[in-house]
């Protein structure tokens, strides 16, 4: 009898099996799931309907598609990956797989992708944008290659424009990079972020009256930092300076000020005769010019030299601190170089008072204060 029901059970579970992978998909339900976004819930829908290790391509497909859409990438390119061995050179295959391995940061694997899209279609312009996109460095030679390729399909879009132009600018051909953008903005008149990008190539290229005639209506949409900088620098290559200085101190008025504007204030004052403002912003220029960690540097630079008992070259480097800021580590080190490696008492203590006069940490520093009221005490009492 146990064997008889077995016997009975065996083709009822051929006909579920058959019934499963011949099932229908309710499109409503389906419908539904794409509709309201749950795409997590449409790919376990279809994996009942499909089973776990499907191979039907359109079944795999829906499933990369709905894992893709829900984030999950790693399920996605698990399906993509089927359909691709059944149909490696199906476009839409090899740009889903190219774009979830970008997505989870493996470029190479992307790259072979979208480079099998070119054996296949070597004129698509989204496969030179994409892969433009996987060389980050604006010099790279394939990144300008695949923008250049992308460009002579479309010359026109704004975003390989803006991609291009930058690479050449950093190449240093501000021709090319001139052309590129201007093509791009006679076909896209408002396209601000070209026009702005166009600004310093055409200042370096000299066109200093289409630098301001563009900026001036471009800053009339907002005090933009590097356009307000362009702009003034062609103002002052025109000798305009006043204008020069207007617009760069809009720019420090606002914060966004550098060694490099600060330079050209300076100029200007200078230019118009105004040397005491000049001389202000001379020290300014000075101040910006120098890194808060300089003296910090330095210090360390004598610590190695000390330590490697090369004691002239470590007293100039902390010396050399002392001209950038009154660092009182400076001051500890230089006192116990002349203190233990001079024996040069009366310097030791002249530069351990500087150490407590330039008030250190008290809590960072506490073992280091505490050392150095000691070590007074006994210097003292010595002499």
């Amino acid at each position: 009898m146990k064997k008889l029901c077995i016997l009975l059970f065996l083709p009822l579970l051929g006909l579920y099996t058959f019934a499963q992978n011949n099932a229908v998909i309710d499109k409503e339900k389906l419908y539904d799931f794409y509709q309201t976004q749950r795409y997590a819930e449409a790919a376990q829908y279809l994996k009942t309907i499909y089973g776990e290790d499907a191979t039907d391509f359109k079944g795999v497909t829906q499933m990369g598609y709905c894992f893709l859409m829900a984030g999950n990438y790693a399920e996605a390119e698990k399906y993509y990956v089927k359909a691709y061995k059944q149909q490696p050179q199906n476009l839409p295959i090899l740009f889903s797989l190219a774009s979830i391995n970008s997505r989870r940061g493996n470029n190479d694997k992307a790259k072979t992708y979208y480079k099998e899209i070119i054996k296949i279609d070597s004129n698509n312009f989204n496969v030179y944008k994409q892969l433009a996109n996987l060389y980050p460095i604006p010099t790279d030679s394939l990144r300008l290659l695949y923008l250049q390729k992308a460009n002579k399909l479309n010359p026109l879009e704004g975003d390989i424009a803006y991609d291009l132009a930058e690479s050449y600018q950093r190449l240093k051909n501000n021709s090319l990079a001139y052309k590129t953008l201007d093509v791009a903005i006679n076909a896209d008149s408002g396209n601000l972020i070209l026009q702005r990008a166009k600004l310093p190539v055409a200042n370096a290229l000299k066109k200093y009256d289409e630098v301001i005639k563009s900026g001036e209506k471009l800053l009339k949409d907002g005090a933009d930092g590097n356009v307000l900088k362009d702009v003034a620098m062609a103002y002052y290559y025109t000798k305009r300076y006043q204008k020069t200085i207007d617009l760069l101190k809009l720019l420090e008025s606002l914060g966004m000020q550098n060694e490099s504007t600060l330079y050209y204030t300076t100029l200007s004052y200078r230019q118009l005769k105004d040397y005491k403002t000049a001389g202000i912003y001379a020290k300014k220029t000075i101040d910006e010019g120098i890194s808060p960690n300089t003296s910090n540097y330095y210090d360390l630079l004598g610590l190695i030299y000390n330590e490697n008992n090369q004691l002239n070259l470590a007293t100039a480097a902390y010396k050399k601190g002392l001209q950038f800021k009154a660092n009182p580590s400076i001051y500890y080190h230089l006192g116990i170089l002349y203190d233990f490696k001079y024996k040069d008492k009366k310097n030791a203590l002249i530069y351990y008072g500087q150490y407590l006069k330039n008030k250190p940490d008290a809590e960072r520093d506490a073992e280091e204060i505490k050392y150095t009221k000691a070590r007074i005490g006994q210097l003292n009492q010595g002499d």
